[in-house]
């Protein structure tokens, strides 16, 4: 048992020190794996609708275009898509190509205030 503990710790140190390239890309798809595996698990089921942020929209709807309010319904079809959005466009400057300016700003902002539960 001993032995066997002595080989574990030099086969790391081994690897520590000479990194392998497919042992490093193992490593991190399991590491991915078990991380997915532990969210599943952990998950709380406390999440954003993401219809929500749309319907929060409504009463601002006659500044909205045709075109964005169709652009805002694709981007609140799922919690996914708002999370792109917020992490393309609102965490950043970025300028979404469909939207005008305020009308960005405010979806960025009802965005904002769910953040925490993307």
């Amino acid at each position: 048992m001993k032995n066997l503990l002595i080989l574990i710790v030099a086969i790391a140190v081994y690897l520590h020190f000479y990194p392998q390239p497919e042992v490093t890309k193992f490593y991190n798809e399991q590491m991915a794996t078990v991380k997915e595996a532990f969210n599943e698990f952990s998950d709380t089921k406390v999440r954003l609708k993401s219809d929500k942020i749309f319907d929060e929209l409504k009463p601002e709807f006659k500044t909205f275009s045709e075109q964005e309010v169709e652009h805002l319904k694709q981007i609140t079809s799922s919690r996914e898509t708002v999370k792109e959005f917020y992490f393309a466009y609102c965490s950043k400057s970025e300028r979404d190509h469909v939207f005008h300016l305020l009308n960005q700003q405010k979806t960025c902002s009802v965005i904002d205030k769910y953040r925490s539960l993307f």
